[in-house]
């Protein structure tokens, strides 16, 4: 499997950190293969013994599966029933296991201790932002026992809040590569951003807890019946591309049979919610607007998640409520829409709950070289474009992640709310890069009109004061036109291109003054200047 060049660069700048420092992290966004990355840094440190750390079964599953297609070597599960053989000739090259199976056990009979640090010389940990619990760095502490270990986390976007704890177990950041970066660069699709204004929603007496919104209070607003029919209404429509408000004019005992005779084929779609009975509450009423829709959670028995997942990924099933399973380790690239009907204060989760539709279709970009065809070749696809709808309500103090605040690395926090602000407006999609392009382009613009105002002000006043010092010195009657000279060939015109007349551009070059050195209202200034100090002159002349 032939890397990608970020993805080589990311292979290469981590190896070289390993020279000089025992541990290092790469971010990789959702969707850009962040797997396939530490994969081949497996396959480049062999023989040393790779121990690969997951949180769940999903990332375990799909890691053994990534790493083996890869590399090529044997690998072994250390999870729930699933024993890897220990010792450096009896064991696999890579172990993957889960976090909570490494920690099982008494303190004096964990489950890590079946393996001695010195069989390992790399230790991975997937989703590396999970890795400041305390249970993490438990077991990583216990394979850095050996001195010569190299540990590796890989995350799709540390939060803010994790920078520093992170800071901790990671010495240094070998590469950065976000859905911003990837989008730009033709590997991830466009995002369609929508704001769904919700009345009845209010977040603002909600407390926040570990830096998000409290999940308790959070449920009790979501599971309200008034605040999930809006949604789910809101999220049909976008499943059926239909305009917002279409089902508004339906009875809904009749939504059913009006989406059925649409004939289109439902835009594949993952409700993320904040409780079970939030999930399950979404599947019912989906129910009785369409087939093909189920719920999941955590509870849900792994066979029959498997099932659940399967119908997705074959069209059987349009749509998937879920609590919890799906922000990570989850791949389906036909996923086209995401309903996010839980608000987060956190722009790790969030990133990651958008990062399960940017994915482009199956073997549509590898193997074209530039950026400019990628994203041509997106653009004529099935899948042109992801769509995110967020719902909008009381926020109160709470500052609320949208795609504007994932997107906007490049442009000023100003042009974030502004293109906040116009989406909400709009209520309608918008290209949310192009939207932030436009607010940060207007934003520079504004400001470049205030400098230019501010130079020309600076400009008036150093212009009168040159007059004025200029007035005193010479006796001109600007209305004697026998003083007044022709141009003599001079540029009568001024910087914005309008011409002066003789007389005009006589009486500002009698004062030092260029005329094609300011703006004809400018020069209209400064003649009035001369012409009033003129008078003044000749009305003390009089008097005395």
């Amino acid at each position: 499997m032939n890397l990608r060049p970020y993805q080589q660069e990311a292979h290469d700048k981590i190896l070289d950190e390993f020279k000089t420092k025992g541990s290092t992290l790469y971010v990789a966004g959702t969707g850009t293969g962040k797997t396939v990355i530490f994969a081949h840094v497996i396959k480049s440190m062999q023989p040393k013994r790779a121990m690969v750390l997951a949180n769940r079964d999903e990332l375990i599953l799909q890691a053994r599966e990534k790493i083996s297609a890869v590399t090529g070597l044997s690998i072994e599960i250390e999870k729930a029933d699933l024993y890897a053989n220990t010792g450096l000739f009896n064991g696999m090259p890579v172990v993957v296991s889960s976090i909570q199976t490494q920690i099982s056990g008494p303190k004096d009979k964990r489950r890590y201790l079946r393996f001695k640090p010195h069989e390992f010389g790399l230790v991975i940990c997937d989703e590396a932002h999970m890795s400041t619990a305390p249970s993490w760095r438990e077991v990583i502490a216990h394979y850095r026992q050996n001195s010569d270990l190299k540990v590796l986390g890989c995350t799709a976007t540390p939060d803010r809040a994790d920078e520093q704890a992170l800071g901790q177990i990671y010495e240094s950041v070998a590469f950065e590569y976000g859905i911003l970066d990837a989008i730009q660069d033709g590997w991830l699709v466009d995002i369609t951003q929508q704001y769904v204004s919700v009345g009845s929603l209010d977040y603002s007496h909600i407390t926040t807890t570990a830096g998000d919104l409290n999940e308790g209070q959070l449920a009790a607003v979501m599971e309200r019946e008034e605040n999930m029919q809006q949604i789910c209404q809101a999220t049909l429509e976008a499943v059926h591309a239909l305009t917002p408000q279409t089902l508004s004019s339906v009875p809904v005992p009749e939504w059913k049979s009006y989406l059925s005779a649409l004939k289109v084929i439902p835009r594949r779609t993952i409700i993320f919610t904040v409780s079970v009975a939030q999930a399950e509450m979404a599947a019912n009423i989906f129910s009785r607007a369409m087939d093909g829709v189920e719920w999941i959670c955590g509870k849900t028995p792994r066979i029959a998640r498997r099932e659940i997942l399967d119908r997705f990924q074959n069209g059987e099933t349009h749509v998937v409520a879920n609590c919890g399973v799906l922000t990570t380790g989850f791949d389906n690239p036909f996923v086209e829409l995401i309903s996010i009907a839980r608000a987060t204060k956190s722009r790790a989760l969030y990133t990651q709950i958008i990062g399960r539709s940017t994915r482009p279709l199956p073997g549509l970009v590898d193997g074209i070289s530039t950026a400019e065809g990628r994203r041509a070749a997106i653009a004529a696809s099935a899948k042109p474009y992801c769509r995110i709808l967020d719902f909008v309500g009381n926020s109160g103090k709470h500052k609320l992640i949208t795609c504007a605040d994932v997107l906007g690395g490049k442009v000023s926090e100003e042009a974030i709310q502004d293109a906040k602000e116009k989406a909400i407006e709009d209520g309608k999609p918008v290209r949310m890069l192009v939207t932030l392009t436009n607010a940060q382009a207007e934003i520079e613009k504004k400001q470049r009109e205030a400098a230019d105002r501010v130079r020309m002000e600076i400009e008036v006043r150093k212009n009168h004061l040159l007059a004025k010092s200029t007035f005193h010195l010479q006796n001109v009657n600007p209305f004697n036109n026998g003083d007044v000279m022709k141009s003599n060939g001079h540029n009568r015109k001024s910087r914005d291109g309008r011409a002066f007349s003789d007389k005009q551009d006589w009486i500002l070059r009698r004062n030092g003054i260029d005329p094609s050195r300011v703006d004809y209202r400018q020069g209209q200034a400064i003649i009035g200047k001369s012409v009033a100090e003129w008078n003044m002159k000749k009305k003390q002349r009089r008097a005395a």
